[in-house]
């Protein structure tokens, strides 16, 4: 385990130092990879390229980066990472939902409850309904209110940091999520009676 923080790590890889990048990779490649998937829908091999064109943007960016006070590094990396999905979405001019499964680092699917064994066949199966449609509602959201979702529910991060990644103020993050949010309820109104 590499104790070097992601700071030290990025100067290294600002003197081209391929293991501090190979150490950042390994640490962050969840992160990225997990946030592209949500944020583009579940188009695996884009996602692949995604995220490999995220940290190529690391790559290149080491030498310039300067760490900020009041940024934690994974904002940073995060600010990358969106601005990567939504060029690829312009590019794709996306507006199909699909549903969405993420599959963790080795293949395994993760799930979003905690105990299937415990369901009857008809609660699985209005579970899965309902799985599928809260993953098709998201994906029709306006990327902006899809990406503030994914980085607020799935990332877990704070106002303030998505406000950063995004590159807006709090109060347009809070819209965001507000509209998002009265979005869902309305389109899955009859799932939530």
């Amino acid at each position: 385990m590499d104790d070097r923080s992601d700071e030290r790590l990025m100067e290294l890889i600002g003197q081209k130092d391929e293991e501090a990048f190979t150490t950042l990779m390994r640490r962050h490649k969840d992160l990225v990879y997990g946030t592209a998937y949500r944020m583009l829908g579940p188009y695996a091999a884009e996602t692949e390229d995604l995220a490999q064109q995220v940290f190529i943007k690391v790559w290149r960016a080491a030498p310039r980066y300067r760490p900020q006070p009041q940024t934690q590094f994974t904002t940073w990396l995060l600010t990358i990472c969106r601005n990567c999905v939504f060029t690829q979405l312009k590019k794709s001019k996306r507006t199909q939902a699909s549903p969405l499964e993420y599959h963790g680092e080795h293949g395994e699917e993760e799930s979003h409850y905690p105990d299937h064994t415990m369901l009857t066949p008809a609660a699985e199966m209005l579970e899965v309904e309902l799985s599928a449609k809260l993953h098709g509602a998201i994906q029709n959201l306006p990327e902006s209110q899809r990406a503030a979702l994914t980085l607020r529910q799935q990332e877990q991060l704070d106002y303030e940091e998505i406000a950063q990644i995004m590159k807006v103020s709090v109060s347009s993050v809070k819209s965001l999520l507000f509209r998002a949010r009265d979005t869902l309820r309305e389109n899955l109104k009859d799932y939530l009676k």
